[in-house]
C-alpha cells in the first residue's frame, strides 16, 4: 500500500482540514471500541466522511493505491472489529452519516444513514408521536450500519429475533470496486433473486461499506415488567424453557445471577435491595388484560420450578425503575472491583443448554481465580459474563477462561459469539463452528468481490 500518495489525493479530494486527519490522537481512537477488552492498532489516515458519494471517492483512492479500509461509526463493537490491519489502513468515520432521511409511518419503515444511532432513532420516533419503534436494541450509541454490520441484538430478541431476521428491508452498499448498489426496493417482501441484503449483514464491512438503510419498524404496545428469584441458575432455565414452550406473550425475559445483584445492591442506584439470588427479569407486552393473563401464567409456571418473591411491577413508574436496574447492570459489575477493567463474553447456546454452559464457566472461573458476574438473555440462550481483571497477569487468564468458554459453547451446539460478531478477536473459532467447508464459502465470497482484499482485512471471511 502506497499510504504517501494515497494521502495526497485525499487531502486533494477533501480539501476542507476537518476532513483526513493524521493526528495520531484520531488515528488510535478510531481503532478502539468505546469498551476496553480489546486494544486495536492504530490507522494511518482518517476520513471523516459526509455522503455516500464520499465514501466512493475514498474507496478509489484505497482500490487506486492498494490501501486497506475499515469502516468505523459508533465505536461500540467489542472484537477488534475497528483495529487496523498490520500494514496500516484509512478508516472511513461514517458517524457524521447521522440523518433520519424519510419515515414513513403508514407503511411502518424508516429510511435512514448509517450513522444514525438507534436510540436517537427511536427518540425521534417517540418525539414525533409516531407510535413505532425499531426494536433491535443492542445499547445506546450503536449505530444502525454497525448493527447491521455485526448481526445484532439485544434483550428484544425473545419478541422481535435480530438483525438477521426481517427488520433490515434494504440497503445501499459502497462494494470494494467502488460501486454503489441498493439490494432492495422499500416493499415488506421480495422473492426477487438472492437475498444479497443478508450477505451483507453480520459481514463486518468486509465486503462493503453500508451507508444507508430501510428499517421495518414495530408497533409501541404497552409492557409491564416482572421479577422472580431462583435458587440456581437451572431452575430459572427451565422455567423459561417450559414458559417459552407455551406462548407467552414475552417482550424479553433476562437472568442474572447472585454475584451481579450483590453488585446492584452495592452500586446504590436502585430504589430498592434485592435478594442476592439468580434473578429473572420479565417483560410483558400487550393489553391490559394480556399482561394480567400473561403474568399468572407465568407465576404458575415458575413457581413450579421454585421461584420466590414474584413481583409485577404495578404501575409504569415501578416497572421503568426495576427495568432500570437491569440496564445498570454493566455499570454495577464494573464498579464491583474499584480499578478494574472488563471483559464481556458473547455465545450463545440452545436455551436448553444454558445451564451446563453456566455451570461451566462458574467453575472456570473459580478454577481461575477470576470475578466475573454474569448476565444473559436467557430467552434465545446468549450468555455474557464480564471477567474482572486488574492487571496483565489476570488479564491473561481471562483470555484463558474466555477461549474455554467459547469452545464449551460451540461443543454443547452453540456459537462463539451471539450478537457481538467476530473481528478478530472470534476469528479463531469460526472453523471449528462452522466447518472447512462454510469457512471456504465465506473466503470465496470474499475474493469475488474484494480480490485485493481490502475492506476490513484480517476479519470474518478473510483467508
Amino acid at each position: 500500500p502506497n499510504f504517501a500518495k494515497a494521502l495526497e489525493d485525499l487531502q486533494a479530494e477533501f480539501p476542507e482540514s476537518s476532513v483526513v486527519s493524521t493526528d495520531p490522537g484520531e488515528l488510535y481512537a478510531y481503532a478502539q471500541s468505546a469498551y476496553s477488552q480489546f486494544v486495536g492498532s492504530p490507522h494511518t489516515i482518517v476520513v471523516h466522511v459526509r455522503s455516500t458519494e464520499d465514501v466512493v471517492k475514498v474507496v478509489k483512492i484505497s482500490n487506486k493505491y492498494l490501501v486497506p479500509i475499515v469502516p468505523y461509526s459508533g465505536g461500540t463493537s467489542l472484537e477488534g472489529n475497528l483495529s487496523a490491519p498490520s500494514a496500516g489502513s484509512i478508516c472511513v468515520d461514517l458517524s457524521a452519516l447521522d440523518k433520519i432521511i424519510a419515515i414513513n409511518e403508514s407503511d411502518a419503515d424508516v429510511v435512514c444513514q448509517a450513522g444514525v444511532t438507534w436510540n436517537d432513532l427511536n427518540e425521534t420516533l417517540k418525539e414525533k408521536g409516531i407510535p413505532l419503534f425499531f426494536p433491535l436494541d443492542p445499547g445506546r450509541g450503536a449505530t444502525i450500519g454497525g448493527m447491521i454490520s455485526t448481526g445484532c441484538s439485544g434483550t428484544n430478541a425473545v419478541r422481535y429475533g435480530t438483525a438477521r431476521g426481517e427488520w433490515i428491508l434494504n440497503i445501499t452498499v459502497v462494494l470494494p470496486s467502488g460501486e454503489v448498489i441498493k439490494t432492495r426496493q422499500r416493499a415488506r417482501k421480495s422473492s426477487a433473486g438472492f437475498d444479497l441484503t443478508k450477505l451483507f449483514i453480520g459481514a463486518e464491512g468486509t465486503l462493503g461499506i453500508i451507508t444507508e438503510a430501510t428499517l421495518r419498524l414495530a408497533p409501541v404496545l404497552p409492557s409491564t415488567v416482572a421479577v422472580a428469584q431462583f435458587s440456581d441458575i437451572r431452575h430459572a432455565t427451565n422455567a423459561v424453557c417450559d414458559i417459552l414452550n407455551h406462548g407467552a406473550a414475552l417482550q424479553c425475559v433476562e437472568i442474572i445471577d447472585e454475584l451481579t445483584i450483590k453488585a446492584l445492591n452495592r452500586y446504590g442506584t436502585s430504589a430498592r435491595k434485592w435478594p442476592e439470588k439468580v434473578t429473572l427479569f420479565f417483560k410483558f407486552q400487550g393489553s391490559d388484560n394480556v399482561i394480567q393473563e400473561t403474568s399468572r401464567y407465568v407465576e404458575s409456571v415458575i413457581t413450579k420450578h421454585g421461584a420466590t418473591d414474584y413481583q409485577l411491577a404495578s404501575n409504569e413508574q415501578e416497572s421503568e425503575d426495576i427495568w432500570q436496574d437491569r440496564r445498570n447492570a454493566l455499570f454495577a459489575c464494573l464498579a464491583y472491583r474499584p480499578g478494574c477493567q472488563g471483559w464481556m463474553t458473547d455465545v450463545c447456546v440452545p436455551v436448553s443448554r444454558l445451564p451446563d454452559l453456566i455451570s461451566a464457566a462458574k467453575q472456570d472461573f473459580e478454577e481461575l481465580g477470576l470475578v466475573a458476574p454474569i448476565a444473559g438473555h436467557v430467552g434465545d440462550g446468549n450468555f455474557h459474563a464480564l471477567v474482572l481483571y486488574a492487571d496483565d497477569a489476570e488479564l491473561a487468564l481471562v483470555r484463558e477462561a474466555v477461549g474455554r468458554i467459547n469452545r464449551k459453547a460451540i461443543e454443547l451446539e452453540g456459537t462463539c459469539t451471539g450478537e457481538h460478531g467476530v473481528g478478530a478477536g472470534k476469528r479463531n473459532y469460526l472453523l471449528t463452528e462452522l466447518g472447512e467447508g462454510t469457512v471456504a464459502l465465506m473466503r470465496t465470497i470474499k475474493q469475488t468481490l474484494d480480490p485485493h482484499n481490502l475492506f476490513n482485512p484480517g476479519k470474518v471471511g478473510n483467508s
